[in-house]
């Protein structure tokens, strides 16, 4: 009797473990969500069409990268119920948080450009519609999606879809002729073939994308888990991990199979991938005839859904710089998200190459994304703000070894421009 007893003690606690684990995944997938988006489709079948499986490895250090720092920015939210920019504008000076801030809002608004114009591109695949056109139209959706909180109503659906799609690459992979020997290698030996360090950069930025910090900490803050006493905080730092973990290696996965595919179907035949509307045909496979209308699809409901995602991240950092959590109806919240769509539109006036703009628009993204690393680490390694959960030396030394990778990488990115 002691022994059933003991026994089923112990299966009621890993049931109890898993709940907890369910009841903590949520965060990760929203931020997964932001980064399955036109703007790394872009760069992913540029990756595979121009360089095969040689930049497979950028994926593999940016999702690493991509789980060390969406989980210790969640710490930050979890331990003092601040996103990344209240945290920000509360404990640095002046000097250091409006340029850092500000800049993360330029980062919004070249993401929020990629999104758009992924969906005026989708808006053109199905319907024939110009660009400016569709872009103002999937401007105002999301607009009115996103102020009138209305995107709730349609959010899981779209997930839903978007990740079917994504799922679908992976699928894919077993209906081409891969070689995984060099697959695997690419996934861990770093190369840069001439001429990629662009790609490189932009596949770095699509995948850890400035916003999808300041978004992460704010969705985490949201739920007030500091106000609960000690033992919740302990617990919801357990867990967190889990949800990251799991988000971020379905990330991984979904990209190394869009660069897989890419390289299998259009650089194994030296096709170059210089538009959207060409990537349609990595679903022929699968789908057939049907294959271009469905990747329309999903690229205009990724681009929706992405958009939304970066409008809220907009909202976040513009609030934050007044010391304000997010909140739709708050005037700094809807300020940030009007910055955000208007200036990524405005700029679309003057865009001529739409693949190109794309890829660009992401390494932009790298070209900020240290300062945020920056940033993120001096608050989350600090004891005023974090106290007894302030980073470990280790973690403190990884996390600015990476800032400083990325810093370098952004340094031969520039000069490579220049000469």
């Amino acid at each position: 009797m002691h022994h059933w007893r003991t026994h089923w003690a112990m299966r009621e606690g890993s049931l109890r473990g898993g709940l907890d684990i369910l009841r903590h995944i949520g965060p990760g997938l929203l931020v997964t969500v932001g980064f399955i988006d036109p703007g790394n489709w872009a760069s992913n079948f540029a990756a595979g069409s121009q360089f095969g499986y040689a930049l497979l490895w950028v994926v593999t250090l940016s999702t690493i990268m991509l789980i060390v720092l969406q989980h210790n920015v969640a710490h930050l939210g979890i331990v003092t119920g601040q996103c990344l920019s209240e945290a920000t504008t509360r404990h640095l000076p002046r000097w250091v948080s409006r340029p850092v801030l500000w800049s993360a809002m330029g980062a919004s608004v070249s993401t929020s450009l990629a999104e758009i114009l992924g969906a005026a591109i989708a808006l053109q695949m199905l319907f024939g519609l110009p660009l400016i056109v569709g872009a103002a139209i999937a401007t105002l959706t999301c607009g009115v999606l996103l102020l009138t909180n209305s995107y709730k109503r349609v959010e899981r659906g779209i997930i839903a879809f978007v990740s079917l799609i994504g799922f679908s690459f992976l699928y894919e992979l077993t209906l081409t002729n891969t070689h995984w020997g060099q697959v695997a290698e690419a996934m861990v030996v770093p190369s840069l073939p001439q001429g990629s360090i662009l790609v490189v950069m932009s596949v770095l930025g699509a995948v850890v994308m400035p916003h999808n910090l300041f978004l992460h900490s704010e969705v985490i803050q949201s739920r007030q888990i500091h106000l609960t006493g000690a033992d919740k905080i302990k617990h919801a730092l357990k867990y967190e991990f889990y949800d990251t973990l799991l988000a971020m290696t379905i990330g991984w996965a979904i990209n190394s199979a869009m660069i897989i595919l890419a390289a299998d179907t259009f650089f194994a035949h030296g096709t170059l991938v210089d538009e959207l509307s060409k990537a349609g045909a990595l679903l022929t496979p699968m789908l057939g005839g049907g294959a271009a209308v469905v990747f329309a699809i999903a690229l205009l409901l990724a681009g929706i859904s992405s958009t939304v995602t970066s409008g809220m991240a907009a909202g976040s950092i513009f609030a934050g710089i007044y010391n304000e959590p997010y909140d739709v109806k708050d005037v700094h919240s809807r300020a940030g998200i009007l910055i955000s769509f208007v200036g990524a539109f405005v700029l679309l006036l003057f865009i001529g190459d739409a693949f190109k703009a794309l890829i660009v628009s992401q390494a932009v993204l790298s070209l900020q994304l240290p300062f945020t690393m920056f940033t993120q680490v001096r608050l989350t390694s600090s004891a005023k703000v974090m106290g007894a959960y302030r980073n470990s030396r280790f973690t403190t030394v990884l996390l600015y070894a990476l800032a400083v990778l990325v810093s370098g990488l952004n340094v031969y990115l520039l000069w490579s421009l220049v000469c």
